[in-house]
């Protein structure tokens, strides 16, 4: 393939696996005409799903067989000792021949981060690997992490996740100066554990922008770009976001539909509602960044269908485009260095 860049998917990986996969290889593929696909997994199924594809699309992918799959439930230790064959394992693999430059999984998010840290390694500077993803606000969007890499971590952590996650808005959107927040239990200084208050004060001697501690509302009420927490609370307040954002669809569709006149006013106010779910469509925020890594992997939620999948491939382009595993260790450096001139 002769393209600029050149994405790796795992075919095989989440809950549909090529059902969803491929469609959304399609899609993405005619959505942009920079990127070839190299799609990993077993060449049979594959192939089946090509079979009606256009020519131009086929000559923008190569196929790459792995004859092994890794569960949504298997145990990481286990995939990485066991699956060596996996679709999930080549991908990852091709990242770091180079045949690849980046990588997106759908697969078991354990798994995925054990892989990826195994073959990868971190980048000089960086600890944990940790991951980031946007979620809608207010004021358009707020990249969140760490998001379930690391439960226990050390203020050192957060700080390192401070600096990969403003680098990352900072590439992606183009903000110049990331507002970045510490999420604690309020926004006074005496509030948190002593590991978010020491990480309070890392993050005020560093270049960083800086804002302070922000409160849960303040994710998606206030205008920050970026939001340090370790994994165990990313992952609680995604989770928890995510069931309320469903309560709430679910009860405005039960309210409409309570009788004919309800059903009336549901219909004038149709094309309100659409543009509001279209705007927090959690389909359009799909697909988060593995940070810290010498590569770029993607993981997109194993339930995604066609439209969310493609919008993970489309975040691995932006990652490619803007060199980010470079610039998180091009400012780590920077930074480490002004601490020590200090």
């Amino acid at each position: 393939m002769n393209h600029r860049y050149t994405i790796a998917l795992d075919v095989m990986s989440g809950d549909h696996g090529a059902s969803v996969i491929m469609p959304a290889a399609l899609a993405a593929l005619g959505e942009t005409a920079d990127i070839g696909l190299l799609l990993v997994g077993d060449e049979a199924v594959i192939a089946a799903h090509m079979r009606h594809w256009p020519e131009k699309a086929r000559s923008r992918t190569q196929v790459v067989h792995a004859s092994q799959t890794v569960g949504m439930e298997e145990l990481p230790a286990v995939a990485l000792r066991n699956k060596k064959d996996s679709s999930m394992r080549r991908a990852i693999d091709l990242v770091k021949l180079g045949s690849a430059d980046a990588c997106v999984s759908a697969g078991n998010t354990g798994a995925l981060m054990a892989t990826a840290r195994y073959v990868l390694k971190t980048l000089p500077g960086i600890d944990r690997p940790a991951i980031a993803t946007a979620l809608p606000s207010l004021f358009g969007h707020t990249h969140m992490l760490d998001l379930g890499a690391n439960i226990d971590v050390e203020a050192a952590h957060l700080y390192q996740f401070a600096v990969m996650g403003s680098v990352l808005v900072t590439s992606i959107d183009g903000v110049e100066s990331p507002r970045v927040g510490l999420l604690n239990i309020g926004s006074e200084a005496m509030k948190g554990n002593d590991r978010v208050r020491e990480a309070a004060h890392l993050l005020e001697k560093s270049s960083l922008n800086y804002i302070g501690f922000v409160e849960g509302n303040d994710v998606y009420c206030s205008d920050v770009d970026v939001v340090v927490c370790d994994g165990f609370v990313g992952n609680v307040a995604l989770k928890t976001s995510e069931g309320v954002a469903r309560m709430i669809a679910d009860n405005i569709k039960m309210e409409f539909k309570r009788n004919w006149l309800t059903r009336l006013r549901g219909l004038v106010a149709l094309p309100v509602l659409n543009r509001f779910r279209n705007r927090i469509d959690p389909r359009r925020y799909n697909g988060a960044s593995l940070l810290g890594l010498q590569g770029i992997v993607i993981k997109s939620h194993g339930g995604a269908d066609e439209l969310a999948f493609q919008n993970a491939v489309r975040i691995a382009r932006k990652e490619v485009e803007a060199n980010v595993p470079q610039r998180i260790d091009k400012q780590l450096g920077r930074m480490l260095r002004q601490e020590v001139e200090v």
